[in-house]
């Protein structure tokens, strides 16, 4: 305990597959989002892109929502997550990482899914217009990015930080880059590795000689992708120094305030690893709920309406509520 067994989630019949419950949502949902951008300058002279949504003009409550990996606040699981908590009367702060607003960043780096400190520099900017109370929300690499924040800060975590909401999380990084090595996940492993390549491309055309370009050719997964950039970009030796260090299972049992993690058993993205049911049974503050159905970032309705409200809204709406 805290384990949720079994889920309440019931996926759509004619949708009956993890790649259907992934796929489908993100090709065609459609969701209209209100947002007014905000950028602000960082201190290593870049700037981070943030797009707000007010339920009130007066609120002391903020759901900061981090998106996944090549994601942005308009993905539709963020979009639609963003909808439902503002008509729930709850400010919404979705945030960008660098490179992922529609303008690249200026440094030479961009971001990866074990940095916290762009996550840490938002909190404070919340804070700073006012807000009494903080929860926070993740999505895939943001879920990762959330869970290691909480988890590293433990009980020093900021007091105006109250709960946090994960879904379709890959607490095991290594795992899922082999996971999406295999033959039935290739094609999210070939989706990441063109937009990925493509910034790199970016910003060697303003910064030349900087990247290895010569190497993208033979780039054909994300971990390839990882070793080859991401990992010296940010100061680490190889690919699994990376995602060894920067993995949010090892920080999960020093979480210190109320979290829920929602990974669905049929999501495409995730390992073995990824569902530490033992770990569930045995933390005070983090709530795991696995259910068989869902995708990644999925969670139809019931209904079969693609465009209705899903699962994973009202979840994380009655967690914010009730627990």
């Amino acid at each position: 305990m805290p384990l949720i067994a079994p889920s309440s989630y019931m996926p759509p019949a004619r949708l009956w597959n993890g790649h259907l419950q992934t796929i489908i949502p993100s090709l065609f949902r459609r969701v209209s989002s209100n947002y007014v951008r905000d950028r602000i300058d960082t201190p290593d002279d870049d700037f981070l892109d943030l797009d707000w949504s007010r339920a009130t003009e007066k609120n002391d409550t903020l759901i900061i929502l981090t998106h996944g990996l090549e994601g942005s606040s308009t993905s539709s699981y963020l979009a639609g997550m963003v909808n439902h908590l503002t008509k729930n009367g709850f400010d919404c702060l979705a945030w960008h990482f660098r490179s992922c607003s529609g303008e690249m960043n200026r440094q030479k780096r961009f971001y990866h899914i074990g940095e916290t400190s762009d996550l840490h520099f938002v909190v404070q900017h919340a804070l700073s217009k006012g807000y009494q109370t903080i929860y926070l929300m993740g999505f895939s690499a943001g879920g990762n990015v959330t869970l290691k924040y909480i988890g590293e800060n433990g009980t020093t975590l900021h007091p105006a930080i109250k709960k946090a909401v994960v879904f379709s999380v890959p607490v095991h990084l290594m795992g899922s880059a082999r996971r999406l090595e295999q033959w039935d996940s290739l094609v999210y492993n070939y989706r990441f590795n063109r937009t990925l390549k493509r910034k790199i491309l970016q910003k060697a055309a303003v910064m030349p000689g900087v990247f290895p370009t010569e190497a993208l050719s033979n780039v054909r997964s994300i971990r390839e992708f990882d070793n080859l950039f991401t990992a010296p970009m940010n100061g680490f030796r190889d690919v699994t120094d990376y995602y060894t260090r920067s993995s949010a299972l090892q920080f999960i049992p020093d979480i210190a305030i109320p979290t829920l993690l929602v990974n669905a058993k049929n999501d495409p993205f995730l390992s073995p690893e990824c569902f530490p049911t033992e770990l569930g049974r045995e933390l005070a503050n983090v709530w795991m709920e696995f259910p068989e159905q869902g995708g990644h970032c999925g969670f139809p309705p019931h209904t079969g309406k693609i465009q209705g409200t899903y699962w994973s809204e009202e979840r994380a709406l009655q967690f914010f509520v009730n627990q």
